[in-house]
């Protein structure tokens, strides 16, 4: 009978040193998983962070190109417009040599005229 104790009490030994070791590793799981759910927050905001920073950089980038758009266009009308008043001076002188030239002609007829 006393090996029968003997086991008995082995055996409650054994439970309840299993016992101890369950709950002694169930509160490191929980502090293990609540490490892991911080570190997964703090990936989260990390990553939040960066796509915040990608997109103000994607914005100024995008701002930049549209002033750039907006002087190419102010550049390019302010060509257009000196273009435009080359023109016209160019056919006011044109203008200008062919009323000359009508004149020089008309004299030159008028001079013919006379002397004859």
């Amino acid at each position: 009978m006393s090996k029968i104790v003997a086991t008995l009490i082995a055996g409650l030994f054994a439970t309840s040193a299993f016992a101890a070791q369950s709950t002694a590793t169930a509160p490191t799981t929980t502090q293990a998983a609540k490490a892991d759910a911080k570190a997964d927050k703090d990936v989260a905001k990390a990553d939040a962070k960066e796509a915040k920073k990608a997109a103000k950089a994607d914005a100024k980038v995008e701002k930049k190109a549209a002033e750039a758009k907006a002087d190419v266009a102010a550049e390019k009308a302010d060509a257009a417009k000196t273009k435009a008043k080359a023109h016209k001076k160019a056919e006011k002188a044109k203008a200008d040599a062919a009323a000359d030239k009508t004149a020089a002609h008309a004299d030159q007829k008028a001079d013919m005229a006379a002397s004859k």
